[in-house]
């Protein structure tokens, strides 16, 4: 078998997002932010149609959007491009389904919390260990929670996950395996198939179910990312190069003064010039930090 690759935004929706879904998003968001407890019961998938098309494949937009059995928001969305304001979009996007919650004349006490899931192909944050983190608004000494749950952000970072199939206990584990490893598998490991949700969310992502429009499509989106990606690759590749020709040149210049200098007292500028290769300017720029 060929699953779609889920870290794709059409084929997240295809797979979480459908009228076809409602028990696999159930599933999977009690894993990634209830840590598996069952505590999210029913939802409505809010954003269910796909897009026909993908106008620009440099368009993005929210994953899938649910609104939970008590009134809250949550909002998902798959980062697989590490680009500059990563951060600032989530935010952003929070922000923005936050305050659109409100009809004309209503008041804020219609306000119902938020929560954002951001599930990233990249480390965003480089400094934790944590596979999956979470912020909330703290007063800074106190640690003091916010008076009203406004916005809670959850971050799920697929390469801090390196379990093997074999090695999956939780709920957890199961669906972050899914969303790594779908793409790549033939077929489905037993060790989470036996989790009905899981093993829907498979057959859903079986590419034998598309249509040929589609798997176009999906076909186009990974395309784009790999561009993308080796565009990333290659400008950081280019970034640490001229930065090792920086040093190296830096270093032979520092070489290259400190010969000066052991020649100060022996020789005039311009000898001290053509032997270095420096500019008489230098030299005398040297003499005159040394007298």
């Amino acid at each position: 078998m060929i699953f779609i690759n889920p870290k794709t935004d059409y084929a997240f929706k295809k797979i979480f997002g459908s009228s076809e879904s409602k028990d696999i998003l159930i599933s999977f968001l009690n894993a990634l932010i209830y840590e598996g407890n069952p505590t999210i019961q029913d939802l409505e998938i809010i954003n269910q149609n796909l897009p026909r098309q993908l106008e620009s494949l440099k368009d993005t937009y929210l994953n899938v959007t649910a609104k939970l059995d008590d009134g809250s928001l949550v909002i998902i969305e798959i980062l697989v491009l590490n680009v500059q304001y990563s951060g600032n979009r989530v935010l952003y996007n929070a922000a923005t389904t936050y305050a659109f919650q409100l009809q004309r004349g209503e008041g804020y006490r219609m306000l119902k919390p938020l929560i954002a899931l951001t599930i990233t192909d990249f480390e965003m944050f480089r400094n934790s260990p944590n596979l999956i983190s979470r912020f909330v608004y703290k007063e800074v000494k106190s640690n003091l929670n916010y008076p009203e749950d406004a916005m809670n952000l959850v971050f799920v970072e697929l390469p801090k996950f390196h379990k093997e199939a074999s090695q999956l206990e939780t709920l957890t584990d199961k669906w972050i395996y899914f969303m790594k490893y779908a793409r790549i598998l033939s077929e489905v490991p037993e060790t989470i198939d036996s989790v009905p949700e899981i093993h829907k969310a498979f057959d859903l992502a079986n590419q034998a179910r598309l249509s040929r429009e589609e798997v176009e499509v999906l076909e186009r989106r990974e395309q784009f990312i790999h561009d993308q990606q080796g565009a990333i690759i290659k400008a950081f590749e280019e970034a640490r190069q001229a930065g090792i020709q920086e040093a190296r040149e830096e270093r032979k210049r520092e070489e290259t003064l400190a010969i000066a200098r052991q020649l100060l007292s022996q020789l005039d500028n311009a000898t001290i010039a053509q032997v270095t290769g420096l500019s008489v300017e230098d030299v005398q720029n040297l003499r005159s930090t040394n007298s």
